[in-house]
C-alpha cells in the first residue's frame, strides 16, 4: 500500500534525513564546545540561577535532568532542568544551553504569546499527532475512495494538522529563547567575546532540529492531503 507509493518512499527517505542530520549536527556541535571551559568558570547551574535571579524569577528552581541533552524547562513545576554535564560542567556549550532554557522560563513568566498559544494547543496536539496518522492509515484499509474511508482520512488530516501547527508555533518559541540567551551571554559576565561564537553555534544547531521537525511534519501533512484529494479524482 504505502510501500508501493514512490511519493511515500521519497517522503520516508527525506524525512529520515531531516531527523538524522540535524540531530547529528547538534550533537557534534555540542560535543565540540562541551570541552571548552569558560573563562568565568561558572557551572551551567550557576549561569541559570544567576540569570533567573536577575530577572526576578526567584520561584523557578534549577534541577538536574538525567540523560544526554535532556535539558528543558518545565512550566508546570516552574523548573529549569539541565543534563548532568551542563548542570555541573563549566563549558561554553553548558552556558549556552542553560541560558536558552532560562529564556523559556522568562517567556513563561512574561506571557510570550507563542508560548501561551502552544500551551493551549498541547492537549489537542497530543491527540492529533497520535490519532491522526492512525485514522489516515485505517482509511486506506477501508478504501479511501469510499465515503466512510474518505471521511475517516479527512478527520485524520484535520487532527494531524494540529500537530503541524504545533511544530510551526514552536519555532518562534525556540528562536526567541535562543535570541534571549545570546543577548544575555553577550554582556561579558558569562562568556567572553571569544567564547560567544561557540555558544551561537550550539544554539543555531539546536534550532535547526526544530526547523527540520516542522518541515518534516508539513511534508507529511501535504502527502496526506495529496493522497486524500487524489482518491476523489480516481473515483
Amino acid at each position: 500500500m504505502f510501500f508501493h507509493d514512490p511519493l511515500f518512499l521519497v517522503l520516508t527517505v527525506v524525512g529520515g534525513l531531516l531527523v538524522f542530520l540535524p540531530q547529528m549536527w547538534v550533537q557534534r556541535t555540542y560535543r565540540a564546545f562541551a570541552t571548552h571551559s569558560t573563562a568565568q568558570g561558572l557551572t551551567g547551574a550557576e549561569v541559570a540561577t544567576q540569570i533567573l535571579r536577575e530577572n526576578g524569577l526567584h520561584e523557578v528552581s534549577v534541577e538536574v535532568s538525567h540523560g544526554l541533552l535532556s535539558d528543558h524547562y518545565d512550566p508546570s513545576a516552574r523548573a529549569v532542568r539541565l543534563s548532568e554535564d551542563n548542570y555541573y560542567g563549566r563549558s561554553v556549550a553548558g552556558a549556552a544551553v542553560a541560558a536558552h532554557e532560562v529564556g523559556h522560563a522568562i517567556q513563561h513568566a512574561r506571557g510570550f504569546t507563542p508560548v501561551v498559544v502552544r500551551s493551549a494547543m498541547f492537549p489537542a496536539v497530543n491527540l492529533g499527532s497520535q490519532l491522526g496518522p492512525l485514522l489516515f492509515m485505517a482509511s486506506l484499509f477501508m478504501g479511501i475512495g469510499s465515503e466512510l474511508g474518505f471521511m475517516t482520512a479527512a478527520l485524520g488530516v484535520v487532527l494531524f494538522s494540529l500537530s503541524v501547527l504545533f511544530h510551526v508555533v514552536t519555532l518562534p518559541v525556540e528562536i526567541d529563547a535562543s535570541l534571549r540567551a545570546i543577548k544575555i551571554l553577550s554582556d561579558g559576565r558569562y562568556l567572553t567575546t571569544q567564547e560567544l561564537p561557540g555558544a551561537k553555534k550550539v544554539l543555531t544547531a539546536a534550532a535547526m532540529t526544530y526547523v527540520a521537525a516542522a518541515l518534516y511534519s508539513l511534508m507529511q501533512l501535504m502527502y496526506y492531503i495529496f493522497t486524500l484529494l487524489n482518491s476523489r479524482r480516481d473515483d
